[in-house]
């Protein structure tokens, strides 16, 4: 770990919302689609960053249920770079010991996509580095929505009595199951909403925005976002340790 950070607390779970790789390519006089191929570099260089940093969980969100508006070249150049994203995952995974998990409904993706993110998480499913999860056509009320549908289906089945559903029982069935909710929610290019993103996951977790786009975020605003966690005081709720004295 830096030196400068050796102090500090390590948030376990980062989340980002990637923006700015169209941006970025213009400011640059280049296609959007290069930003977009920078963009999964940069993704790429922060999976080695953050494990190393000590960050357990890391949590990106690369393409949103509201994405399937841009213009079709776009998305198609997009599902070309996940394409190629995937089958480079499975060897740098199996490199890094990085476990990868997709979430977000799969079942509008292209059936070789579809079979790819399977292939890659069972491939990956026993590594014990960094845990990685790629949002892909995902929307945090869409999430919800499929959730609910699940609780329902299990009451009518009479697997699940209604009274019994709690905020255990109900997180168990979203895609993020079994993992914590992210401590840190990183937003590039000067954007300051969540765009539905993991709505439910959000609830108490701190927000970090940066003006920089992110084919250009570095190890070194990581560490800024990380510094400005650990002046914050996560009370869930609760009072301060002034207030409650």
């Amino acid at each position: 770990m830096n030196e400068r950070l050796k102090d500090l607390k390590i948030p376990r779970h980062v989340a980002v919302i990637l923006d700015g790789n169209g941006r970025w390519a213009k400011s640059k006089g280049l296609p959007r689609n290069y930003g977009h191929i920078e963009g999964a570099r940069t993704v790429e260089k922060m999976c080695e960053v953050t494990w190393n940093t000590g960050i357990e969980y890391f949590t990106v969100y690369a393409f949103s249920t509201e994405n399937w508006n841009r213009p079709d070249d776009e998305v198609s150049a997009l599902m070309k770079l996940l394409r190629n994203y995937m089958k480079d995952s499975l060897k740098r995974a199996g490199k890094n010991n990085m476990k990868v998990r997709v979430i977000g409904d799969k079942e509008r993706l292209d059936a070789d996509i579809q079979k790819s993110i399977e292939e890659l998480e069972e491939a990956t499913k026993d590594n014990t580095g960094l845990k990685f999860t790629i949002a892909i056509n995902y929307g945090g009320r869409d999430e919800i929505v499929r959730a609910v549908r699940k609780c329902a289906k299990k009451a009518s089945d009479g697997q699940l009595l209604p009274e019994t559903i709690s905020e255990e029982t109900f997180s168990a069935e979203l895609d993020t199951a079994g993992y914590p909710d992210p401590d840190l929610l990183i937003r590039t290019c000067n954007e300051l909403r969540i765009s539905n993103f993991l709505l439910w996951q959000l609830a108490y977790t701190e927000f970090y925005f940066t003006e920089v786009p992110w084919p250009a975020f570095s190890e070194e605003e990581l560490y800024r976002a990380i510094e400005a966690y650990n002046k914050r005081e996560r009370r869930f709720g609760g009072l301060s340790p002034e207030k409650n004295a």
